[in-house]
């Protein structure tokens, strides 16, 4: 279950990286403005949909990131289209303290085939989730 009030955090967070209002916001990925309002007063839990829509619109958002908090934001280190476009007509050039630092620690390098070799756990495997940076699954179960 998504924590209503970190999940509005990160949602504001998503705003101020991309500079934009809950209105803007709430234009750029065709939802209601009330919509945004009751996600950011915890009066409702955001929904597939939402979810989805925020990912496809704002490629920075990592899907689990948004969920529940884990992984990083931005993804990348870039600074967002919407600045890059304000920043290429000036002349001043942008310095690296004015791009957004990440807001969490990325996650390791783990390989699946690191994954595979620990054998540190016991017990035997019901089923193995991967999850792509795309938004989608695959779940192998044992047989």
């Amino acid at each position: 279950m998504v924590n209503k009030e970190e999940f509005s955090k990160r949602l504001q967070l998503i705003f101020d990286y991309y500079d934009l209002t809950a209105s803007a916001f709430a234009d750029k990925i065709d939802v209601g403005k009330a919509t945004i309002s009751h996600l950011l007063s915890g009066r409702n839990n955001p929904s597939l949909d939402f979810v989805l829509r925020v990912v496809k619109n704002f490629p920075d958002v990592e899907l689990y990131w948004l969920l529940n908090g884990k992984g990083t934001f931005p993804k990348s280190s870039s600074i967002p289209p919407e600045k890059k476009a304000e920043n290429s007509n000036t002349s001043t050039p942008v310095s690296t303290s004015d791009k957004k630092p990440h807001l969490a620690e990325p996650a390791s390098d783990t390989t699946t085939e690191s994954i595979i070799k620990d054998t540190s756990f016991s017990g035997d495997v019901e089923r193995i989730v991967i999850f792509f940076k795309n938004g989608t699954f695959k779940s192998y179960k044992a047989e």
